[in-house]
């Protein structure tokens, strides 16, 4: 019972490498596709409920998420047929959450992602991405998945190289710990 969240984070890792072999925007892969993101909701409400979050369910969850992530832009990349603009602006942010992550390893030597409203947020907008085309235009939905995901990049980095400890679950750049410190 206490690994029925990290059983759904694996599983959302699996279901999310499923998706580069399944044809895009097709039903199995909008199938697949809700299936993950209804897990990606869940399992922290799970652990949370039955009381058995732990750093490696932290871990699983940000693995699983990024995994995702990744296996989208690969599988979308064609069908978005991205502006010069916008691929630059992703790998800037691409970069400075890479840099926050070698400041993670540096200063705590373990591997972590924030789970602050920013990044939730961030992720939202991502996960409505395949979902909006027949509704949004893809290059104004990039642009607002750039400037949210710029916003959380940013605080995410400001968080880590001004915290003292590595809390995964810091809900904002202006929770009380961060504000001392300013």
């Amino acid at each position: 019972m206490k690994l029925i969240a990290n059983y759904v984070s694996i599983a959302r890792i699996f279901l999310s490498l499923t998706l580069a072999f399944t044809k895009p925007l097709s039903i199995a892969f909008s199938v697949i596709y809700l299936i993950c993101g209804i897990s990606d909701v869940f399992d922290g409400y799970i652990a949370r409920k039955t009381e058995t979050t732990s750093k490696l369910g932290e871990k699983l969850d940000s693995v699983a998420d990024l995994i995702m992530l990744v296996v989208l832009m690969i599988v979308l990349y064609p069908i978005i047929n991205l502006k010069v603009q916008i691929i630059v602006w992703i790998v800037i942010i691409a970069i400075t959450r890479l840099v926050s992550m070698m400041v993670v390893f540096v200063k705590y030597k373990t591997f972590g992602i924030l789970h602050t409203y920013a990044n939730k947020i961030t992720g939202l907008v991502l996960f409505a991405l395949p979902l909006s085309f027949d509704f949004i235009d893809p290059d104004v939905f990039m642009y607002i998945i750039c400037v949210v995901a710029s916003i959380s990049a940013i605080e995410e980095l400001f968080i880590h190289l001004s915290s003292t400890e590595l809390r995964i679950n810091k809900k904002s750049i202006f929770s009380k710990q961060t504000l001392s410190i300013l």
